[in-house]
């Protein structure tokens, strides 16, 4: 099994568009996928219960003649910048039978990435995915599962090497590497020009600071390892929104108060400046009563109105704003293109939990879904073999058991990374 987490944009989103910096951390809310080999079978599965997608094919009769042509096939160790469309159009034909834009997006990536990483004589496998993040919220969702493929089917290939004590510091780096450039490539089969930001963080956990000047060449990426581990609260308004419409907005407002919106997105910049700043500093503390936590929370209260004022907010997201507000338990800012998703609120240290009782009830009124989870997690991870409480129970983890956790505390119960029932996680970064 493989773990990988999703992301929220911290401080930074439309002004990372026009080169400005950007920060995103991994959230504790995570895909898995659980790879079950069937020894004397010739088809592959894919299962992704949350959506309804259980399509099986047989390995035989995929397109590898497309796939090994001259010049076609890549390897774990090269990097692809871009798709070839020849081998999109030639998986067509076995994508085209399943039901639904949404559930042939899924396939997609899957198929491309099991026909670049492995072989046609590769052992059937049925692969069994449940993610405990909103789906189309801005929360990087397919990014994670991007790279639990990834991760997974180099594993399986015997070309990603299991995290083990005493590995050397460029070998983490050069294993996750090779996960990161594969689930690039996943990432492209859904989004076609994606930023790469989302599939990095999933990989390799923390937080980064992100920027892109040029879009012919790759982001410039700092990873932010001293990123403490903060108490976040996320809020679901459930209000669809498509990233394309907000970030015209911002375009618009640029190309009609050009002078105007350049101070807003410069401002921007500096927020993320800042806030990078504070985490690096030598004597930074998320401790209780610390300034440095009050600083970031007031940088991501500041950042909010500023994407207010370009006009990406909702009359959801700042109503649940009004509501955190008025409880006084931390500081809120929409995440990602806004117009609907999600909201972030860094929670104040020592929140009492009959306000954050009454927050609650007061969202669940209202139609809005809350996640208490975590900021600056670990990132990809591997339970190999996948079993619980190794070496007491040693129970294999079964698709049946997988399957039967009915929803994200049961799956976070199950085979969660900060689950309770003593599986043994390994990650390739501390």
């Amino acid at each position: 099994m493989v773990s990988a987490p999703g992301k929220v944009i911290v401080y930074g989103e439309h002004a990372v568009v026009y080169g400005k910096g950007a920060i995103a951390a991994a959230l504790s809310l995570r895909s898995y996928l659980l790879v079950t080999p069937l020894r004397d079978s010739r088809k592959i599965t894919l299962c992704f219960a949350d959506i309804g997608l259980d399509h099986s094919w047989d390995i035989d009769s995929l397109p590898w003649p497309a796939f090994t042509a001259p010049g076609k096939k890549k390897y774990f160790f090269d990097t692809l910048e871009r798709l070839d469309h020849q081998l999109l159009t030639a998986l067509k034909p076995f994508v085209a039978p399943i039901d639904g834009k949404v559930l042939q997006n899924a396939a997609t990536p899957f198929l491309y990435l099991f026909m670049m990483i492995g072989n046609r004589h590769t052992t059937g496998a049925i692969y069994t995915l449940r993610s405990t993040i909103p789906i189309g919220a801005g929360l990087g969702s397919s990014a994670s599962i991007a790279v639990c493929l990834s991760a997974a089917l180099q594993i399986q290939m015997g070309t990603l090497t299991r995290p083990f004590k005493g590995m050397l510091p460029h070998e983490k780096e050069l294993q996750l590497k090779r996960v990161n450039n594969w689930a690039f490539v996943g990432e492209m089969c859904i989004h076609g020009n994606p930023s790469g930001v989302d599939n990095t963080v999933s990989t390799g956990g923390k937080a980064v600071l992100f920027r892109r000047n040029d879009y012919e060449q790759p982001p410039d990426v700092t990873h932010l390892v001293s990123f403490p581990e903060l108490p976040l609260l996320l809020v679901n308004t459930k209000q669809p929104r498509r990233t394309a419409d907000e970030v015209a907005k911002v375009r618009n407002l640029l190309v009609n108060h050009e002078e105007i919106t350049n101070l807003m997105l410069d401002t921007i910049d500096r927020i993320t400046t800042e806030a990078h700043e504070i985490i690096s500093h030598p004597d930074f503390s998320p401790a209780a009563g610390s300034p440095s936590l009050t600083r970031l929370g007031e940088l991501i209260r500041i950042n909010h109105g500023l994407l207010v004022s370009l006009g990406v907010s909702h009359p959801k997201l700042e109503r649940i704003r009004e509501l955190i507000d008025y409880s006084g338990i931390g500081w809120t800012k929409l995440t990602g293109a806004g117009g609907g998703g999600c909201s972030i609120t860094l929670l104040k240290p020592n929140v009492k939990e009959d306000a954050l009782k009454e927050l609650e009830d007061r969202l669940d009124a209202e139609g809005f879904e809350k996640y208490e989870t975590t900021l600056g997690g670990p990132g990809v991870g591997v339970l190999w073999p996948a079993v619980l409480n190794p070496g007491v129970e040693n129970t294999i983890i079964t698709q049946e058991m997988f399957l039967t956790a009915k929803d994200v505390e049961a799956v976070e119960t199950l085979v969660g990374v900060n689950g309770k029932r003593g599986a043994q996680w390994k990650f390739w970064r501390n």
